[in-house]
């Protein structure tokens, strides 16, 4: 989840929300890449979550992490709630899930090693307390009121609100991870051939990357519990927003869209003000309930911004948003498929070309096909495994064109990060199918060998 957003101004005329969006333009040759990743803590002896303070806890690993490593801390109304250090955050999901979101880079090869240089420190500061950590995009065993809210003001508000709408909401804040990728767009029409590219391919994303069979000690019917979560969490905010392939899409129709999704907060003076459904077009008129006669500044914008949750999501980047949590070679394949989709022209439009005569039901079929059966799922006679298949090689040239070497110029390039995909799509499976097929075979219905066997 978001931190606080700063820098921003008065909001004194409407183009300047717009605006705000279009100062992410930037030339290719400044374009990054942002990774993130979130992971389940336990203790070792009982297989439960963290609690957020004592022994072994969320806070002795950020301490640990502080004292060890030379991250600085973050603070919230005297909890340490996170870490930063070099570009990149530390930071806590609602439920204490350990969220490392990575600096800007210009290479997978050094997003790769961010992620790696984290693992091992927090495996450092782990293995001595007892704690250990794992990758997958639902927790298999545990419930909710095993997992404890961590207490920043953001999630006060949001777990409130969240049993008002939908049903899988504090689902979602609590027992959920996911990786995602954040990237730069070169102008208006760069930005929105990205996101209809995007949001038309995060179900192949998902049905890749399904990593949550299953859910309260047992398997629960999908491949991806957590793009299951996601369907039915707040229609507001949520889903595959299909006006991002209507003509005349742009940085303005977002705003629109924006404006119409229902406020959380206000953050003021290190508070979290409770602005719980309420419009940020009153807000604009200086007629927000929260704040009377109190108009906005960017910086309210930027964090509004961080309260939409589709698929795939603009702000001055775009993030993709529709991966599992899950194991090392796919915290480095995640970016990898991205990448190589978007950031090579060739790439890019041969990804359009792909789904470009998919309507909207055929993209929200397709969005449930990859939750319930992985690579196996179809949705108006599109083979989710034939997409992916195609989908995984366009990749694979935009890396190749793209020509970054690592280790010193060893390797010539980025491809080798897509091999644990190439693998899905020779084979069918996804790390899911793998999981079932333990639980099914040497664990023998036991699943809580999944944490011997998976974690970090």
């Amino acid at each position: 989840m978001s931190i606080p957003q700063s820098g921003g101004g008065p909001i004194e005329h409407h183009d300047q929300l717009a605006q705000y969006l279009a100062d992410g333009c930037k030339p290719k040759e400044d374009w990054r890449i942002g990774t993130e990743h979130e992971k389940f803590g336990y203790c070792k002896d009982s297989l439960k979550p963290l609690p957020f303070e004592g022994k072994r806890s969320i806070v002795a690993v950020l301490e640990g992490l502080r004292d060890r490593h030379g991250w600085a801390e973050v603070r919230e109304g005297g909890h340490l709630i996170g870490l930063e250090k070099d570009g990149a955050n530390v930071s806590l999901e609602p439920g204490g899930a350990l969220e490392l979101s990575g600096a800007p880079l210009e290479t997978i090869h050094e997003t790769c090693d961010e992620v790696n240089i984290h693992l091992r420190e927090v495996k450092d500061i782990a293995d001595e307390i007892g704690v250990g950590f794992i990758g997958l995009g639902a927790a298999p065993i545990w419930q909710h009121e095993e997992m404890p809210l961590m207490p920043k003001g953001r999630y006060k508000l949001m777990d409130a609100y969240m049993q008002r709408v939908g049903t899988m909401g504090t689902a979602m804040m609590r027992r959920t991870c996911t990786v995602q990728v954040n990237l730069d767009f070169g102008s208006e029409a760069d930005m929105v051939q990205k996101m209809r590219v995007a949001i038309a391919l995060q179900p192949i994303a998902t049905a890749l990357f399904a990593n949550s069979p299953f859910f309260e000690n047992k398997i629960n019917g999908h491949k991806s519990w957590r793009s299951r979560v996601w369907r039915d969490l707040d229609a507001a905010r949520t889903g595959m927003v299909p006006f991002v392939f209507e003509e005349g899409f742009g940085f303005e129709r977002w705003v629109q869209y924006a404006l119409d999704v229902p406020m959380y907060f206000v953050y003021r003076d290190g508070k979290y003000i409770d602005a719980l459904g309420m419009s940020f077009r009153d807000f604009l008129k200086g007629e927000l309930p929260a704040l009377p006669g109190e108009k906005p500044t960017l910086s309210d914008w930027a964090d509004h911004l961080t309260t939409l949750f589709p698929e795939a999501r603009v702000k001055k980047f775009i993030e993709m948003r529709g991966a599992d949590g899950g194991p090392w070679r796919r915290l480095c394949a995640l970016p990898a498929f991205w990448v190589g989709l978007t950031y090579d022209q060739s790439a890019l439009d041969a990804a359009w070309d792909l789904v470009k005569d998919w309507d909207a039901q055929t993209r929200d079929d397709m969005r449930v096909a990859a939750s319930v059966s992985g690579l196996q799922g179809e949705a108006g006679g599109v083979k989710l495994l034939d997409i992916a298949r195609q989908t995984v090689g366009i990749a694979e040239a935009g890396l190749k064109a793209r020509a970054r070497p690592g280790a010193g110029g060893l390797i010539p390039d980025e491809t080798h990060f897509l091999n644990a995909l190439k693998e899905s799509v020779e084979t069918g499976k996804t790390p899911a199918d793998e999981l079932l097929d333990r639980y099914n075979g040497d664990w023998d219905g036991d699943l809580t060998r999944i944490y011997g066997d998976y974690s970090y």
